[in-house]
């Protein structure tokens, strides 16, 4: 058997009992006590609650200490307000007992339709009739006719048959399609009341959204399940509040922040619960928005942005008056760049708080500069996310200027190229002005926090 060499009288090397090894590791725990000081309280033993062990959030709930009670009331002073004003800007802004306006354009009633049969011919005059099936003369133009069985409206159970011209813009119909047609005349009977729109697409979008609620709850849990109602009381507020007040001549920028605000309080408090890092996510998401606002406002003024872009001036065509173009191109950017926000803000306030739980030794210099580290490594894959969002959204915008051939200043000059280089830049200074300002915000509040060590 191999000779043990703690058995040797080596002088510091010798076997300890494992009872005075233990009595070891509690006496080292104790603080060294010298002679002018006074000996440390006993501390009672911390509940699960205390320690953080056995609970869904990491501080706990137990006992209030007094500087828990003290940011309790800080946060509040700081969030009341801006609570209210929210509140009673969303008042002042709502268009109490204004009727929704009325397009000025006759879009005409939506009917549903399935294709039966499609033919490739000539374009013939209502009343001409082919003989055969001739080969086509070189540049004589083609169109499709397709046969569409109604399935609701005001002529349900009729066949009717549409001819449009086929171009490269031209949808391609096969028999079989679910489309979407306007009824526009009087005569249910009549080819001519009826224009082909779209396709149906309620079935495929509708598969789509439940399969990203089911994985979301899958992964999330009861945590999913309240992101899903924090998404569909945002979609609520865009619905009933934002939408209207703009419809009713509101000032579009305002709108927004009043319904950003509502959204940034709804969706964090019911997706990260109530408690002081939710708050301070909130405080820095508030003054991110802000900043980008500023930011925006000047910038779109300085390089004379109108804001008039191609969905616009149907709006505009749509309402039958004006609007605040360039106001509503600074909505966008707000309400834009909150979901962003919101995903750096909560990691920021997060990391502190872990921080602060994993060494409470640390001060508000130390969580600040640590926090620091961390964001920097997260604020880049954010910029990029909100560059190439924006970079999809415009990307036909960018093939066109593309295909001019006029040079790259000329194109990122443009009204369509210019307003998403606002859009993507200030919101990107917005995220980037978020990680310093939550992460001073989150340190300064927890390391007011009472924590246990963790052993």
């Amino acid at each position: 058997m191999p000779r043990d060499i703690a058995d040797d009288e080596t002088g510091p090397i010798r076997r300890v009992p494992p009872e005075a090894a233990q009595r070891g590791r509690r006496a080292d725990r104790r603080p060294a006590e010298g002679p002018d000081e006074r000996p440390a309280r006993r501390r009672k033993p911390a509940t699960p609650q205390q320690t953080g062990h056995g609970h869904g959030h990491g501080h706990g709930h137990g006992p209030t200490q007094p500087a828990s009670r003290r940011v309790r009331r800080l946060l509040t002073a700081l969030l009341a307000p801006l609570a209210l004003a929210t509140l009673i800007g969303m008042v002042l802004l709502y268009p109490w007992g204004q009727e929704g306006p009325d397009s000025a354009i006759d879009s005409g009633t939506p009917v549903d339709g399935e294709v039966t049969a499609t033919a490739v011919g000539p374009c013939l005059a209502p009343g001409e009739v082919q003989v055969g099936q001739p080969a086509p003369a070189p540049g004589e133009d083609r169109c499709l006719a397709i046969d569409v069985h109604l399935t609701d409206g005001p002529g349900a159970g009729r066949t009717i048959r549409k001819v449009i011209p086929v171009e490269p813009s031209t949808p391609r119909f096969a028999a079989g399609d679910q489309v979407v047609l306007a009824f526009t005349g009087s005569d249910a009977a009549s080819p001519d009341s009826y224009q082909l729109r779209d396709f149906q697409r309620e079935l495929p979008l509708a598969l789509l959204a439940a399969l990203f609620a089911a994985a979301v709850l899958i992964l999330g849990r009861w945590r999913g399940l309240a992101a899903l109602g924090a998404l569909v009381l945002s979609f609520v507020v865009l619905a009933v509040f934002v939408l209207p007040a703009i419809l009713a001549g509101e000032n579009p920028l305002l709108v927004a922040i009043a319904g950003a605000g509502l959204i940034m309080f709804v969706a964090l408090y019911l997706t990260h619960g109530l408690s002081a890092l939710t708050s301070v996510a909130v405080l820095g998401t508030l003054a991110s928005l802000t900043l980008i606002g500023i930011i925006s406002a000047i910038f779109s003024a300085a390089a004379e942005l109108t804001g008039l872009d191609e969905d616009t001036t149907s709006l505009i065509a749509a309402l039958g008056h004006g609007i605040d173009a360039r106001g509503l191109l600074l909505a966008g950017v707000v309400i834009g760049a909150l979901g962003v926000l919101d995903d750096v803000t909560v990691t920021q306030a997060s990391s502190v708080w872990e921080l602060r739980r994993a060494n409470p030794a640390l001060d508000w210099r130390e969580l600040y500069a640590a926090g620091l580290r961390i964001g920097r490594d997260h604020v880049g894959s954010a910029v990029n996310t909100l560059v190439m969002a924006y970079a999809g959204a415009a990307l036909p915008v960018l093939l066109l200027s593309h295909l001019s051939g006029v040079g790259l200043g000329p194109i990122l000059g443009s009204q369509d190229i210019a307003q998403e280089i606002v859009r993507t830049l200030a919101g990107s200074i917005g995220i980037v002005a978020a990680v310093p300002v939550t992460t001073l915000l989150a340190a300064l509040i927890a390391s007011r926090e009472v924590v246990e060590p963790q052993y």
